[in-house]
């Protein structure tokens, strides 16, 4: 009788739950339900068309807005990133346009008079092959980018003097631009593990960009030169300078300063970015130093080989 007795108060104490869960359930579908449905309507609605959307923290508490606030957080990342993409795309497809345009125009001149005309003929082969040139300079570099940003870029390391690859690019410094005068000045004893190729595209990035900024006549110095820990490759010119307002944009992806665009200088803006990457993949960071008028002088700052 007494175990009869329990089983009724236990059936009784169940009815009475199910009836207070019944009763109040509205109140805990706004309470607890609602934020977990607003975030999966959310998340189901998510398209490149509205990446601004967001999750509503109102009415959320404790676990549930933590989590919001943190799906909130993942989504402002996925729009920077893909809202870079898209400029990246953008700012490619405006790089390319030119030359291709510049390529059809010759193409219709030679269609016209070079058949005939030599001098015609042979301005047009020039510029054809020059844009391709150029073309085909942006695309390996766009392709060097993608390869970053995938996390794809693979470097091969070994230990060297770094005075083998200034010393080389030095030389062909002087054979490119014998207007120019350049000069080395190396340290002894400084040894790095890095990617020998990488550590050369790096430098000749940096001449090539001292060469485009430095009129006739100006000098161009490659640097060795090292402390207890630190190798540093610097390459400093007496060209025109660059701003304090362009200074922290120059290592951004196609930026070219004012002075650039004066000049009509050719580069497409991704030379300083990739050499930034570079330096970086080895554990190193990229300097600049510049005054308008007075010349720059961008440094990469490596770690010594720890024999």
């Amino acid at each position: 009788r007494q175990r009869q007795m329990c089983i009724r108060d236990s059936l009784c104490l169940d009815l009475y739950r199910v009836s207070y869960f019944l009763t109040r359930r509205d109140r805990l579908n706004r309470r607890v339900l609602k934020p977990i449905t607003d975030m999966a309507q959310t998340a189901a609605a998510l398209s490149a068309n509205n990446l601004s959307d967001r999750i509503s923290v109102e009415g959320a508490k404790n676990e549930l807005k933590d989590l919001a606030l943190v799906i909130n957080g993942m989504l402002d990342r996925i729009e920077l990133s893909y809202n870079s993409q898209k400029q990246f795309v953008s700012d490619a497809s405006h790089e390319l346009r030119t030359p291709i345009a510049v390529i059809q125009g010759y193409v219709s001149m030679l269609e016209r008079w070079g058949k005939t005309d030599k001098a015609v003929l042979d301005e047009g082969i020039s510029a054809i092959s020059q844009e391709a040139a150029s073309m085909k300079e942006l695309v390996e570099r766009l392709l060097f980018l993608a390869r970053h940003d995938k996390k794809t870029l693979m470097l091969e390391m070994e230990v060297f003097d770094p005075l083998e690859v200034m010393s080389e690019v030095h030389r062909e410094a002087k054979l490119l631009s014998p207007v120019h005068r350049f000069e080395l000045s190396p340290a002894q004893n400084a040894r790095v593990n890095a990617d020998k190729g990488m550590l050369k595209q790096l430098m000749r990035i940096l001449v090539d960009n001292a060469i485009k900024y430095t009129p006739e006549g100006g000098s161009i110095t490659l640097g060795v030169r090292r402390d207890s820990r630190t190798c540093y490759l610097s390459v400093t010119d007496t060209g025109a300078g660059i701003s304090a307002e362009d200074l922290p944009k120059v290592f951004d992806r196609f930026y070219r300063c004012d002075e650039a665009r004066k000049s009509q200088t050719s580069g497409h803006g991704l030379g300083l970015s990739i050499a930034r990457i570079i330096v970086a993949a080895h554990g190193g960071h990229l300097k600049v130093r510049s005054k308008v008028g007075a010349g720059t002088t961008f440094t990469a700052c490596l770690p010594l080989e720890r024999g």
